[in-house]
């Protein structure tokens, strides 16, 4: 099913998102870990692609996989990152051959040890023209990116936002966002890109904390802020790995319930592969039924 169409049934809804591990046996154990997911029946699960062709192939598979045996709507990650034109075609070929209805398509970061990005040769620069790319060429329902607290190549937010306006404007069906922390950014956000003219629907991206060392690490990349309150709560109990997930865990609670509040289109979770701490998000968060989330 395509995801603006579930949008468009029932909101918010809920997904999780997952990387392709590199090896068969790890492929296998996250299978499984998401087959475990189903009784939760979240809306979708999407999964990231692997630059340089690293995973690439390992996506279209787990993606086809999740959709067609166990069941769960399926949305595969396509980025500009060390493929060309025909290259990217070839992928989305065979996720159309597969039966796959979903795209999130992004510009994608700089491979490990180049500080920018610099497009292939025969490939794209920018995620608004791969966006253009697909919509002339399928009929997938299209993902895009966007960051609360702007991107972290961004001059200023405005450019940000234009930016954001000319990926919409080619096309995109709805967009998720950066991880953040603060729910004010998010609403602020939101209510910039409802200014501007972007009217497709925004999703929440929400990483529950599992380490200081690797939060402080995903949020110097991405340019996101971690609040005073909440850094000073996890550093307190840094050598305490537990502490620290409860911690992470519950500050995720409380800020899915206020974007369920605020009528957040949906919630996003970023896993990391782990399942643990978004069960317990979720089952905080009430069960869902063809209606939608009940509290």
């Amino acid at each position: 099913m395509r995801i603006c169409d579930i949008l468009d049934d029932r909101r918010p809804i809920l997904s999780f998102e997952f990387f392709p591990p590199k090896d068969d046996i790890g492929f296998w154990d996250l299978y499984r870990t998401v087959e475990s997911l189903k009784p939760l029946e979240p809306s979708y699960v999407s999964v990231t692609y692997g630059a340089g062709g690293g995973t690439r192939r390992k996506t279209v598979d787990l993606v086809a996989r999740i959709k067609n045996d166990i069941g769960i709507e399926a949305m595969a990650h396509i980025t500009c990152v060390g493929a060309s034109k025909d290259e990217i075609a070839r992928v989305l070929d065979e996720l159309k051959m597969q039966g796959m209805e979903n795209v999130l398509a992004l510009r994608g970061d700089p491979p490990k040890g180049q500080d920018t990005f610099l497009p292939t040769e025969g490939g794209f620069a920018y995620a608004n023209e791969l966006v253009s790319f697909i919509r002339d060429r399928y009929d997938f329902c299209l993902g895009g990116a966007c960051y609360p607290e702007c991107h972290p190549e961004s001059p200023s937010a405005a450019s940000d936002l234009d930016n954001l306006k000319r990926k919409v404007d080619a096309g995109l069906d709805f967009v998720i966002t950066q991880l953040f922390f603060n729910n004010e950014q998010f609403f602020a956000f939101r209510d910039r890109a409802e200014k501007a003219g972007i009217d497709i629907p925004i999703i929440a991206g929400i990483m529950p904390i599992q380490s200081v060392k690797q939060v402080k690490r995903f949020t110097q990349m991405c340019g996101v802020a971690i609040p005073g309150a909440l850094l000073d709560k996890i550093e307190a109990v840094e050598d305490d790995g537990e502490a620290v997930r409860h911690v992470g865990t519950y500050h995720a609670i409380e800020q899915c319930n206020a974007l369920i509040d605020g009528d957040v289109a949906g919630i996003h979770f970023y896993t990391l592969n782990k399942s643990d701490a978004t069960r317990q998000i979720y089952a905080s968060l009430g069960v869902r039924d063809s209606a939608g989330l009940q509290r």
